[in-house]
């Protein structure tokens, strides 16, 4: 992999001189793992840019997942981005398609999620009691041809936590999710949007927003649940 083509290849939505949000495509780990396959920190000398520190990931997006990754470009602001995250502070927008969907229009799922690890299975998340307390809000935005477009804001940031909700609570697994549901035509989960306030911001009263573009795989069923074209 060459570094000097990161800018091209992750196109940035926003570059702070404290921060970046990039535009994180599916099936791209953010952190290189045990299997040494490519990831973002490949690409982070590339995004360096000047400053005196590589720039680094201020929060989690699931390998299959595409869309706002924001990253801290300082020290110091990848510390204050980490505890406006911790703080709940930051407001993250997330459409999915599913197959099959809720019966009512919007709401909110409360369903704890644990670890579960097996040796022939691997690991995932499971509703469980005894697990973290997750919270997700939800509405539909669309519907047609046996799926359903919908909109997630997650109160708490567990992991899997809306392909999990999504699963067990809401009628239906994310297309294409090799865990939950199905695999097959790459994850239907985008980080849409993300906000937060930021000292010195670039748009007025420092608030930072930022949305991603909906990725290629799943435009065509976007588009099957809506009248409408498919958002850019």
């Amino acid at each position: 992999m060459r570094a000097e083509a990161s800018v091209l290849s992750y196109p940035i939505l926003l570059l702070h001189p404290a921060l970046m949000v990039l535009n994180k495509p599916a099936g791209l780990p953010v952190h290189s793992g045990p299997g040494g396959k490519p990831s973002l920190e490949a690409w982070l000398p590339g995004l360096q840019m000047g400053k005196r520190h590589l720039p680094q990931p201020a929060h989690r997006l699931d390998t299959d997942t595409a869309g706002c990754l924001v990253l801290g470009r300082t020290k110091p602001a990848l510390a204050a981005l980490g505890a406006l995250f911790a703080a709940g502070a930051v407001a993250k927008t997330y459409w999915a398609v599913t197959r099959g969907g809720p019966a009512g229009e919007s709401g909110e799922v409360s369903l704890p999620l644990l670890k579960h690890s097996t040796k022939a299975a691997g690991w995932r998340m499971i509703p469980d009691p005894a697990g973290q307390s997750a919270v997700t809000g939800w509405r539909v935005l669309g519907r047609g041809d046996g799926l359903c477009w919908l909109e997630f804001t997650p109160r708490t940031g567990r992991t899997h936590q809306l392909r999990v909700h999504a699963a067990a609570a809401l009628g239906g697994a994310i297309l294409g999710d090799p865990v939950y549901g199905k695999a097959g035509g790459g994850l239907h989960l985008l980080a849409r949007r993300i906000g937060f306030d930021w000292p010195d911001g670039d748009s007025p009263g420092g608030r930072i927003e930022v949305e991603a573009p909906v990725p290629e795989h799943m435009r065509a069923a976007i588009a099957a649940c809506s009248t409408r074209a498919p958002p850019p």
